[in-house]
């Protein structure tokens, strides 16, 4: 089918706003998708954790108009997917959840969405919950506007409201809820076609990348000008200011979830070509060699760092794949290649020092290369301090809070000891939201406490600021680690005599080893433990009170968890079937004997 028109637009949001479901409503009324089987989040990870993690292009078409449609991640450690996405397209779909409202993700995209000039048609979404409230979720939006410094034209923003979930739309909150067809009017009549400038040479730049078995790397890009076919020669304008000249093997361009392979493309649409191995997003093609490239899309910086280094554990190589650190090399470049928000110093041969968003951000990653088979340990999560003209900076974010009133005391005294600052306090039915400030070493580990504190039924959610002053010292762990002092097997008898003294990590039967981490004390102190002594037997006829042993079950390690948990003496040890925490020196007299050279030095 040739359109008459292009449109292309990006869906935004805070997490858990109703982006994809949105958009899988959109493809299953419009794209000849049947069922509920496709969806936009393809990767078994966004399948397993219900969130969405790389932008994904699909186009719809409607009324003779090709709609490209790019479905972003709503979470805030993967802000630099929707930054990159933002320049290539015409405007925004702002989705907000009428009970939540505005939450800080919504901020960070909405502030990157006006800057570029773009005016964001708002989806007011689950208008269905019990506590939704549209009109006040209305005025909050308009509220957020105006604070972001919105000009006239968009403050003037379109209103749909929206159920996702059952695939209806309105323009009014009393208008008959039959279809998606009201939202994608409003789109036609809000949303300027694509510039389809034919005659001008052709430019086009690109922002994501993807790979090919066959072909190899593949750059997905947005046509501003002219036309580009199959097998002809075009430049490459490179970040660094050097040109390259290549001939484009394969193009394709996007209809629903497939690509379809063409010979050519027009100004205005989204194509994904092969023939450039080279090429980095943000780079511009060009037909001829003396056309200027576009600006590059620029990204926030990142705010934590963390090692990643060769397992040396004495269960290493057991049951990785790729465990030397020549492959954990070759696999982070070639994250660097699509991963904008990323970056890797490999200066130091032996530890590599990956800089992130955010925690999440960087456990993805090492959960993809542990799926993939790969071995490795990591160190604690670190946030960058840099120095401005002499003073110590380090990043701040706003952190959210949604808890039950009789928590909010708990929670206050919590963020208030790791150096947050209270801006806001509402209060709505049996829910209180606080807004605070706080710098990102303060958030470091927070998170399993605050579920602790408000028995689970708490949400945060928080969104990089910028850089400030450094805030402090901030006392992070309240308790110690359970050390084992033994190789072997764990014993149930063992961990039930253990479960008193703190929060045990393995199971009964998981084989442990000198210097490995089994649990945390309550006290805080270090303690070293025997988790494979069995119960002492002798002839004498047991009494039967002592038989059964009623085991408190584990809290196991994930890699978010352990990254939360770790100490700065710790290295999380992840392998294709195991996370295991462990002391940085196993041996106790290692441990000392590094104690004491560290005081020495300070």
């Amino acid at each position: 089918m040739q359109p008459k028109e292009i449109r292309n637009i990006a869906i935004i949001a805070h997490v858990d706003h109703g982006k994809t479901t949105l958009t899988d409503a959109l493809m299953q009324q419009n794209g000849g998708i049947v069922g509920d089987a496709i969806t936009m989040d393809t990767n078994p990870l966004e399948q397993e954790r219900g969130i969405t993690i790389y932008a994904k292009n699909t186009s719809i078409y409607y009324k003779d108009t090709k709609i490209n449609i790019v479905d972003t991640p709503g979470h805030a450690d993967f802000g630099s997917e929707v930054e990159r996405v933002l320049r290539a397209i015409d405007t925004v779909l702002l989705i907000v959840d009428a009970q939540e409202g505005p939450m800080p993700q919504t901020r960070f995209v909405l502030k990157k969405s006006l800057e570029l000039g773009l005016k964001p048609i708002v989806v007011i979404n689950k208008i269905d919950k019990p506590a939704a409230n549209p009109e006040k979720c209305h005025d909050e939006i308009l509220e957020l506007f105006m604070d972001l410094g919105a000009n006239d034209e968009q403050l003037d923003f379109k209103t749909v409201y929206a159920i996702g979930r059952e695939g209806v739309a309105m323009k009014k909150l009393t208008d008959e809820r039959k279809d998606l067809g009201p939202l994608l009017d409003t789109i036609l009549e809000s949303v300027p076609p694509a510039k389809s400038d034919t005659t001008s040479p052709a430019r086009a730049q690109v922002f994501n990348l993807g790979i090919d078995n066959f072909v190899g790397r593949l750059a997905i890009c947005r046509i501003y000008e002219g036309i580009i076919k199959i097998g002809e020669t075009i430049y490459l304008k490179k970040t660094d200011g050097t040109t390259v000249s290549g001939r484009i093997t394969k193009l394709f361009t996007f209809e629903g979830l497939q690509k379809k392979e063409v010979t050519e493309a027009v100004a205005g649409d989204i194509i994904m070509l092969a023939g450039f191995p080279t090429i980095e997003i943000g780079e511009t093609l060009t037909e001829r060699a003396d056309q200027e490239a576009l600006p590059t899309i620029k990204v926030d910086e990142p705010t934590i760092s963390i090692f990643f280094l060769v397992n040396d554990s004495p269960f290493a190589g057991r049951e990785g794949k790729f465990v030397t650190t020549r492959q954990i090399k070759d696999r982070l470049e070639k994250e660097l290649e699509i991963n904008v928000g990323l970056k890797v110093d490999f200066s130091d041969p032996t530890a590599y020092k990956v800089f992130g968003r955010g925690e999440l951000h960087i456990a993805i990653l090492v959960e993809n290369m542990r799926r993939e088979g790969f071995e490795l340990q990591i160190s604690q999560p670190k946030v960058i301090i840099k120095e401005v003209d002499g003073q110590k900076m380090e990043p701040f974010e706003e952190l959210i809070i949604d808890v039950p009133t009789e928590n909010s005391g708990v929670v206050i005294e919590k963020v208030g000891r790791r150096k947050g600052i209270m801006h806001n306090m509402t209060q709505h039915n049996n829910t209180t939201r606080i807004v605070f400030e706080i710098p990102t070493r303060g958030l470091l580990g927070y998170r399993g406490q605050f579920i602790i504190d408000t028995r689970g039924e708490g949400i945060m959610s928080s969104r990089f600021i910028e850089f400030r002053p450094y805030a402090g010292e901030i006392e992070h762990k309240d308790s110690g680690s359970m050390i084992s002092m033994e190789n072997g097997k764990a014993v149930a008898f063992a961990l039930w005599n253990l479960s008193d003294r703190g929060t045990i990590y393995i199971l009964p039967g998981t084989e442990i080893y000198t210097g490995m981490v089994i649990g945390n004390t309550s006290k805080g102190e270090e303690m070293m433990v025997n988790p494979s002594k069995g119960k002492q037997l002798s002839n004498m006829r047991s009494s039967g009170n002592d038989e059964h042993i009623m085991l408190t079950p584990p809290t196991l390690l994930s890699i978010e968890s352990g990254m939360e948990t770790m100490s700065d003496d710790e290295y999380l040890e992840i392998t294709p079937t195991n996370v295991r925490l462990r002391k940085k020196h196993l041996s106790d007299t290692d441990r000392a004997r590094a104690s004491r050279g560290m005081k020495k030095e300070s």
